[in-house]
């Protein structure tokens, strides 16, 4: 048996928090939940490379560093790792700032679209090297 994915959530809204919490257990997926910046980073550096996806608002409180920092710190040591952006405002920026292969939804959403972007991140084969 397989033991669940971990995906790291980073939300500063509590409830909403718990809700994406509870909508990706319920999907089989291990969550590791992060309210600031300073936890998200911390989870990502005690994890050592074994989040298998982030999901992160852009709008994180008032640390200075944002859902955009964080996916490029994240990156930066799993060049890979899906990332999906959620945002109540700031989707005009996501072509310019997030990082690629990312998804972005846009708030209010429904549970089956998070789970559905995890879903297809995951999922997602690594495109074939060049032929020459």
């Amino acid at each position: 048996m397989t033991s669940p994915t971990p995906i790291l959530i980073v939300e500063d809204e509590t409830i909403l928090l718990i809700d994406l919490q509870a909508g990706l257990e319920d999907g089989g997926y291990t969550v590791l939940a992060a309210q600031n910046a300073e936890e998200a980073l911390s989870v990502l550096l005690a994890a050592q490379g074994q989040i298998q996806a982030l999901v992160t608002d852009i709008d994180i409180g008032r640390s200075g560093v944002s859902g955009w920092d964080i996916a490029e710190r994240a990156r930066e040591g799993q060049p890979d790792l899906p990332v999906i952006y959620m945002t109540g405002a700031s989707a005009d920026e996501w072509e310019s700032r997030g990082v690629p292969q990312s998804i972005l939804l846009p708030k209010p959403f429904a549970m089956a679209q998070i789970t559905t972007a995890v879903s297809q991140l995951l999922n997602k084969s690594p495109e074939p090297p060049a032929q020459r």
